[in-house]
This record gives C-alpha cells, sequence and structure tokens, in this order.
C-alpha cells in the first residue's frame, strides 16, 4: 500500500478519534488550520477545473470534508466546555478578527450562517437536484447520437466506448452531488445548533462549576463560541462555494478564471457604455468625481485595448491557416490518407437527403446501428463501421452500397412513396410505378400515401422507404461477410474468445493453425450463411482436428459437422421438417470421380457437359420447388457436399447444400426431389 493510501487511511481514523479523544488546544489550531488549507484547495482546484468530471472525486470528498469539520467542531465545544480554551486560533478570531466585542462576532457569525445556509447552499442544492434529472434525462439521446456518429464514421469504436464511459460517469457524478449537497445544508444547520449549545452550555458551566460572575463567563464563553463558529463557518464558507461552482460549471476549454475574462470581456464596446455610465454618475450626483473618473477611464481604456485585439487574433489566424494548408499539401500524409479504403460505405443521392438527416425525420444513422447489432447475434461478427455520404454523382433517388471499394449492390427510392409487394395475385386496381424489390428481386409498386390502404387490404406487403433500404444493406451484408472478415477481424475475436476460454485458444493457435488459416475457415462458414458466434464449439472442433490436417476446406467441414444442431435449426420448417432435393446415386459418384487430389488441397475438376447436365437437372428441381413456394435445400452425402458446393455457387449462391452428418438425429427429412441425369 502507497504512502498516499495511507495518509488517506489515517486521515479517517483521525476524524474518528476527533469524536472520542480529547485533543491538546495547540494540536486543535493546527488541525483547524490544515481545515482552512483544506478548504481553500478545493476551493482553488474547482475554479481551475475545465469539467466537472475532472474533479469526481468531489462528492466522496465533499463527505470527508464535512465530517472533519464535524468533528473539529465536536473536539473545540469539547474543549471549551472542559478547559475553558480552545487554542490559539479560536481565541485570535474571538478577540482579534471581530475585535473582542462579542455581539459584533455574532453578527458576523450569523450574517456567514445566512450566506452560506440560505444564498450558496439552497442555491447548490437546487441547481444539483435538476443538473441529476437533466443528466439522466438526456443519457439516452447522448448514447443515439454517439451511435450516429460511429455509423457515420466521424468517430471511432475506441472514442465511442470512452463517450460512453464519459456519459455513464456524468449521470453518476451529479447523481453523487444531488446527494452531496445534503451533506453541505446539513453542515449549516448543525453550526447553528453547536454555537447555541456552546454560549448556553458555556455561561452554565463558567457559572456552576467554575464560580465565575455571570458577566465574566458570558463575556469568556461567547468569545470562544463566537471564535469557534467563525472558525469553523469560514472554510464551511468555502467549501460550499466549491460547491456551487462545480455543479453549475458546464464543459469548457478553459478554467473559470479564464472563461470568466473572456466571456464577460467579449463585447468591449459594452465598457465605453458602462465607463460612460460611472462618468455621468460622478458628473450628475454629489459623489466625488476623483473616485468616478479613474474608473471611467480604466473602462474606456480597457474597451479599446479589447477592441483591436481580435483584429490582430484574426490575422494571425488566417495567416496560420494558410501556413497549415500549405504544409498538408507538402505533406506525404495527404496522399496516404487518400489510399484507405472503407469497409463498408453506403452512397446516396441529394434526393435521399431526408433519409439521413435527423433534422428532417430521418432515422437511417439509428437503423444502421440496430443492423449492426443484429448481424452481430445472427452472424457472430462484428460488422465494421458503414461510412455514410452524399454523393452527387449519383442520380437524386438512387443509393448504392460499397464493401472495401467495390460496388455490391445499387437501388432507387422514391422518398414519397411507398413500395408494394404483391401476394402472389396482381390487382388491377392498385396504380403504381412497376419497380423491382431490390432485397429478393421480387416485382413490386411504388404506390402513393393514397393507395396504401387498399393494398393492405388486398394482401400487398406495403413497405416504408427506410425499411426497404435498412433490409437490402441488411441483405447485402448478411451475403459478403466473409469479405469483411479478415486476419484482424479474426483475431480481435480470438482475443475475446481467449478472455474466457484462454486453455481452448492456445490449443489451436498460433499452433498447429494460424490465425490466417482460422480465419479461411471462419469465412467459409460465413459465405455459406452459418454463424460464428458459437466460437466456442468452432475452437473445439479445430483443436481436434487441427493437428490431423491444416487443410481449412476439410477442416471446414469438420466444424459444420460440429455445428450439426445449429444448421438444423436453421433450415428445419415450423413443424420439424427439412424438405430437401435429394441426388441420385449416379450423380454423387460422378461427383467423387472427378475430384482431382494434389499436394495443395483437393478440388473438382468435372467434364463440362457432365457438369452442364447436373447444373440443368438442379435448375428443374428448384424451379419446382418455387411453383410450390418451398425453399431448395439440397442434401447430400458428406463426401461430395463441399465439391458440391463448388459447382453450385456461381450459379446457385443461395441455395444451401448440406450433408447428412449435418442434420440432427431426429430430425425428419421429406424428399421432394431428386438430381437425376440419363
Amino acid at each position: 500500500m502507497s504512502a498516499r493510501d495511507l495518509s488517506v487511511l489515517f486521515s479517517v481514523i483521525l476524524i474518528v478519534a476527533m469524536l472520542i479523544i480529547p485533543f491538546p488546544p495547540w494540536l486543535l489550531s493546527v488541525l483547524i488550520i490544515i481545515n482552512i488549507s483544506l478548504a481553500l484547495l478545493v476551493l482553488l482546484t474547482s475554479m481551475n477545473m475545465n469539467e466537472p468530471l475532472q474533479f469526481a472525486i468531489f462528492p466522496s470528498l465533499l463527505l470527508l470534508l464535512t465530517l472533519f469539520r464535524l468533528g473539529l467542531n465536536v473536539s473545540t465545544t469539547r474543549s471549551i466546555l472542559s478547559n475553558g480554551e480552545a487554542g490559539d486560533v479560536v481565541e485570535t478570531f474571538g478577540t482579534f478578527v471581530v475585535g473582542g466585542n462579542v455581539l459584533v462576532g455574532l453578527v458576523v457569525f450569523i450574517i456567514l450562517i445566512i450566506i452560506q445556509f440560505i444564498v450558496i447552499t439552497k442555491g447548490s442544492e437546487r441547481v444539483s437536484e435538476v443538473a441529476a434529472r437533466f443528466t439522466l434525462d438526456a443519457m439516452p439521446g447522448k448514447q443515439m447520437s454517439i451511435d450516429a456518429d460511429l455509423n457515420a464514421g466521424i468517430i471511432s469504436e475506441h472514442e465511442a466506448r470512452d463517450r460512453r464511459e464519459k456519459v455513464s460517469r456524468e449521470a453518476d457524478f451529479y447523481g453523487a452531488m444531488d446527494g452531496a449537497s445534503k451533506f453541505v445544508k446539513g453542515d449549516a444547520i448543525a453550526g447553528i445548533i453547536i454555537v447555541l449549545m456552546n454560549l448556553i452550555f458555556g455561561i452554565i458551566i463558567g457559572m456552576t462549576q467554575q464560580g465565575l460572575p455571570i458577566g465574566e463567563a458570558a463575556t469568556r464563553y461567547s468569545l470562544l463560541t463566537v471564535g469557534d463558529g467563525i472558525v469553523s463557518q469560514i472554510p464551511a464558507l468555502l467549501i460550499s462555494t466549491a460547491t456551487g461552482i462545480v455543479v453549475t460549471r458546464a464543459a469548457s476549454d478553459g478554467n473559470l478564471g479564464k472563461d470568466i475574462i473572456d466571456q464577460l470581456l467579449a463585447f468591449p464596446p459594452m465598457l465605453y457604455v458602462a465607463g460612460g455610465t460611472i462618468f455621468l454618475l460622478g458628473l450628475f450626483t454629489p459623489i466625488n468625481d476623483i473616485l468616478t473618473i479613474p474608473v471611467a477611464a480604466a473602462l474606456g481604456v480597457g474597451g479599446f485595448m479589447l477592441s483591436r485585439a481580435p483584429q490582430e487574433d484574426e490575422e494571425d489566424l488566417i495567416e496560420m491557416e494558410e501556413e497549415r494548408e500549405q504544409d498538408e499539401m507538402k505533406s506525404p500524409e495527404s496522399v496516404v490518407n487518400l489510399l484507405n479504403v472503407d469497409p463498408i460505405e453506403f452512397e446516396f443521392g441529394y434526393g435521399l437527403i431526408p433519409l439521413a438527416d435527423a433534422n428532417q425525420g430521418g432515422d437511417l444513422l439509428d437503423r444502421v446501428v440496430m443492423i449492426r447489432r443484429q448481424l452481430a447475434i445472427e452472424l457472430g461478427l462484428v460488422i465494421p463501421v458503414v461510412r455514410i455520404r452524399d454523393n452527387i454523382q449519383l442520380q437524386p433517388n438512387e443509393y448504392r452500397l460499397k464493401i472495401k471499394g467495390n460496388e455490391m449492390a445499387r437501388g432507387e427510392l422514391l422518398l414519397d412513396h411507398y413500395l408494394a409487394m404483391s401476394p402472389g395475385v396482381e390487382d388491377e386496381s392498385i396504380e403504381g410505378i412497376d419497380t423491382i424489390e431490390p432485397s429478393f428481386g421480387l416485382p413490386a409498386k411504388w404506390i402513393g400515401e393514397d393507395m396504401k390502404e387498399q393494398a393492405e387490404i388486398f394482401g400487398y406487403t406495403v413497405v416504408d422507404p427506410p425499411s426497404v433500404v435498412s433490409t437490402h444493406i441488411t441483405e447485402v451484408i448478411k451475403n459478403n461477410a466473409h469479405e469483411l472478415l479478415g486476419r484482424q477481424e479474426t483475431k480481435q475475436l480470438i482475443d475475446h474468445l481467449q478472455e474466457t476460454y484462454p486453455i481452448l485458444v492456445e490449443e489451436v493457435t498460433p499452433n498447429p493453425l494460424s490465425v490466417g488459416e482460422v480465419q479461411k475457415v471462419l469465412a467459409k462458414l460465413l459465405r455459406e450463411n452459418v454463424s460464428i458466434r458459437n466460437l466456442p464449439i468452432i475452437f473445439e472442433t479445430l483443436a481436434d482436428y487441427g493437428k490431423m490436417s491444416t487443410d481449412t476446406d476439410l477442416l471446414a467441414e469438420y466444424v459444420r459437422q460440429s455445428l450439426a444442431r445449429q444448421i438444423t435449426s436453421q433450415y428445419v420448417d415450423q413443424g420439424g421438417t427439412l424438405k430437401v432435393i435429394t441426388l441420385s446415386g449416379r450423380v454423387e459418384k460422378l461427383i467423387a470421380d472427378s475430384v482431382q487430389q494434389t499436394d495443395h488441397g483437393n478440388y473438382l475438376s468435372m467434364d463440362p457437359n457432365d457438369s452442364q447436365r447436373i447444373l440443368e437437372a438442379l435448375a428443374s428441381q428448384i424451379e419446382q420447388l418455387s411453383l410450390m413456394e418451398e425453399s431448395p435445400v439440397i442434401l447430400c452425402s458428406p463426401a461430395v457436399r463441399m465439391y458440391l458446393r463448388q459447382l453450385i455457387d456461381r450459379y446457385f449462391p443461395q441455395v444451401p447444400a448440406l450433408s447428412y452428418n449435418e442434420l440432427e438425429a431426429n430430425v425428419e427429412v421429406q424428399s421432394l426431389g431428386l438430381v437425376n441425369i440419363e
């Protein structure tokens, strides 16, 4: 434990000791001086902070200082009533500061109490309550603003995390200050009671136990009581002032002194008005001109000097800005920054600006936040920040989505229309602009507000433009998630897994599998829409089979078999039945015989005519299932699944291919078609 920690602990023990053990007067004097010094230090610190969180310990410190001051009150009261003295400091405040006049001392003490209790403490308490309430009410809005900046690419993930932590700390701080201000209020009330008790019981003890006349007893104990009251209320007043400064302080680039000077003197012409008013006051009233003219002259000179300063500062800023721009143009960094490629970019024409502008009711930024969260749950992948920007090169109502600089999707929106998708039977009474739904390629119509209710009655699915583009973004990212998973992203997933499964990670990487090989396995799973969220099971499989083979294609097959329950639940219908298209034995044998084995892995090398016949037969079966409104799923043996995927990947990328080992034992399989060739 460090010396600083021990000093704080010793201070708390000292406070407890003051409540129990009688201290000699000289030690009380030392502690009183320390109390005044600490109060002054707290006040100066509160004046020099830029924002309240720079003095986040203030609520706890306020409690300790209040307890310290009350402990001193108890010790000085014990000393005054027992010995008739409380040290040189209390006696000095009772005689020298108030001139030895008890009535003057009482008036000064009462004024200090009124200032602290009614003016400063009451105001600070009310400000604390309001600040705590508004800070808590503003938390959701601040969190949404942070998420919006994050999705717009204005800030990084690290900056967003720091801002969220700061928002949380602000709420905790103002909540604590709301309670801490009650300490100051209670301290002021306790000060009044302690002075009254010292005064009354001091006179009684002086008369009864020490045999002093009532006048002498009243004089002696009154001076000591007033001295003790003032010497305790001055630090209390300083702490109360510091409390008021802390709770009324807004975030700023400078401390209180700098802000007062900068903002109070921000309008130099007002100094001329103030100076003229003071001059006229001395001219037309009996006030002595010797007093008013120097003040008026000082205000006038100050206004003249401040009026010249902004012009000089503006010229200096222009010169500095020009020099900075020239340095940036010459710097190699200005070219290097142009090489950066955003992982995901969403660009739109100027006609779609209301979609992203919160001031015009646009909620695209909030929707993107929800998309990233949804895909993180579905895929187990942290989707990078989506950079949203307008592009005047696009048509006004056009948008496009780019992944790693390459265009992946493009669409068009009509903001004042709704997209209506037919239930299968067209109704001629529904009029609109024919189009294609961008996410799934379904025929649809853009309809006006007047047709919306009628379209819904006839069974059309009616969607607003923000939902159309959100669904499109979600599907495009989901279908290309494997491109977003690089080695760096894989390393982040591994580091996250290592926090809870350190032994498991050590068995997989860096030996026998490198981060790059793990990334290839995960990317192959994502390419076929298999979630990698269950990383522990994936790494368990890699730990079992990674020592036998480093072929990432083969390892991905083993992982898929380990995820059989997840894959089965992904494709079975609500009744627990899996409806599939199967391959004939001849087709499976043809695929197996066409596998070529090399030192760098196995690949499919099939005769073009044979592959063409298989694809045509498969296309026929898929078309029949589409007419039956069933989603096609191909089921084959584990030995050929990987190669069948290679065969159909270009032509049917969205059709899943499963092997028998990837199904749960209790699932019911229903074959709706057979792929066969003559």
